[in-house]
């Protein structure tokens, strides 16, 4: 791998936090200064019961998709709740979800089911700054990492397995990186990241 798109990583064995157990896999994601990483997805490719689907929430606050980045097993709905004094139009043209809200209003909800595993890239037809990311997952080893950088794999199945590493802003094929890890392991991965900070807008339509 060359160039923006060339990433490093590496992997150390280390001794496990307290409250960690010996099939955890911790996940520490960091940019090319040290700094952590949020709302990277650590995917485990592992036999696994798969998770039943649920139901969740993106807010539109701000001029902005809250979470940015949300996590969801395959068959689970997402309400976009609106809670801007604007309008807002929801879209998305992802293979793995295609579907279009249209204009609602401040307290309206609209309700979509994400049926296909895959990214899903959301945006807003009126605010252009406006962008989101739904993951979702046939996996019960799926999980974001947090503001520290950090994301914990529970109950790993034993031997070497590939951990997939996304996030929308990585400069890499399909914005992520594979690497082998083993149950009990903690995994530092440094990844070349772009990230992009929209400033709210206010805006009255």
């Amino acid at each position: 791998m060359t160039g923006s798109a060339r990433l490093l990583f590496a992997i150390a064995a280390l001794a496990l936090p307290a409250g960690l157990h010996a099939r955890d896999i911790t996940v520490m994601v960091k940019d090319a200064s040290g700094h952590p990483v949020e709302d990277a997805v650590a995917i485990l490719d592992a036999p696994g019961r798969a998770p039943a689907p649920g139901h969740f929430t993106i807010n539109q606050k701000n001029t902005m998709f809250v979470p940015f980045v949300l996590v969801v097993p395959v068959g689970s709905s997402i309400e976009f709740t609106n809670l801007d004094p604007f309008r807002h139009h929801v879209y998305s043209f992802s293979p793995a979800k295609t579907f279009e809200l249209k204009l609602f209003g401040k307290g309206e909800t609209r309700s979509v089911t994400f049926d296909k595993t895959g990214v899903v890239a959301l945006g807003c037809n009126i605010h252009d700054t406006m962008q989101a990311f739904v993951r979702v997952v046939d996996t019960p080893f799926a999980v974001k990492t947090g503001k520290d950088g950090r994301a914990v794999l529970h109950g790993a199945p034993d031997g070497a397995v590939e951990l997939r590493v996304w996030h929308p802003h990585l400069r890499a094929p399909a914005n992520q990186l594979t690497l082998t890890v083993a149950a009990g392991a903690s995994v530092t991965v440094p990844v070349a990241v772009k990230l992009r900070h929209p400033a709210p807008m206010n805006h009255d339509y």
